[in-house]
């Protein structure tokens, strides 16, 4: 059993759970709880578990049945709580590999619905977002290399276990991505205030991008210049703008609309 917050495995884990740049080096995460550490090994992502004295003594059968197939560490309940990033853990961490996607992979997916991340830096956006990229059936989630860090321990939980199901890839440059899409007569729709078509007067029956910006500013100037088209979502109120996660969710929802209807 770990007893020491000195442990290599603990420095290592809080290390991870912290620093962007260490996660990018090592292509490693930490994930909290049962439910995702059982979507890693279901993925084939898990690398280690390390599983709290007190949980561990209290174990039921089918954490006994998990464990015994896995490679897993018992961590002094003390210890384990430095090492863990909510308030209340569960009890349990895993050490996981980043999944990894192309590019191209990603453009080649029959159903033609992706969505584009310009600059966005919350981690409760993200997360949020990627649960609803699933939800709606998209075929991807492509970031500018300014977002936030998908592997976030705040946007790791947010996901839900997402992360391990719906392609994503960080792209160098964002602009070099929506040409190649609009390449493919997949149109690119960037959500603003101003935008010159409402969203749902758009057909999305044959592919679409929607871009969604940075939750201050909006998508940046450079990127609009390479849009099909913007769009915007009506308000009533005094509202100036809807919360990012909000409004990708209604732009992947219509899109999952309108094919849903086109099949029946």
């Amino acid at each position: 059993m770990i007893q020491s917050e000195s442990n290599v495995q603990i420095k290592e884990l809080i290390k991870l759970q912290k620093n962007a740049r260490e996660r990018k080096k090592k292509k490693l995460f930490v994930a909290e709880g049962m439910k995702l550490t059982k979507e890693a090994a279901f993925h084939g992502k898990l690398k280690k578990i390390y599983i709290a004295q007190d949980v561990y003594e209290h174990r039921e059968r089918e954490l006994d049945d998990f464990l015994a197939k896995q490679d897993y560490e018992v961590v002094d309940t003390k210890i384990f709580r430095q090492a863990a990033q909510t308030v209340t853990p569960q009890g349990m961490l895993a050490l996981v590999e980043v999944p990894e996607y192309s590019v191209d992979t990603l453009l080649c997916d029959p159903k033609r619905s992706f969505l584009l991340l310009d600059d966005l830096r919350d981690p409760g956006n993200l997360g949020t977002i990627m649960r609803t990229a699933e939800g709606a059936g998209m075929s991807g989630v492509i970031l500018s290399r300014e977002s936030v860090d998908l592997f976030n321990p705040k946007v790791v939980r947010a996901t839900m276990g997402a992360i391990f199901r719906v392609p994503f890839y960080y792209a160098d440059d964002l602009i070099e991505v929506i040409e190649r899409l609009k390449a493919k007569q997949i149109p690119v729709y960037g959500t603003m205030m101003q935008g010159s078509e409402v969203y749902d007067a758009l057909d999305y029956t044959n592919g679409a991008a929607i871009v969604i910006g940075n939750e201050a500013n909006g998508i940046s100037e450079k990127v609009t210049a390479h849009l099909t088209k913007g769009v915007r979502i009506p308000m009533d109120g005094s509202l100036e703008s809807l919360n990012a996660a909000v409004a990708a969710a209604i732009l992947m929802y219509e899109t999952a609309r309108q094919k849903r209807t086109k099949s029946d």
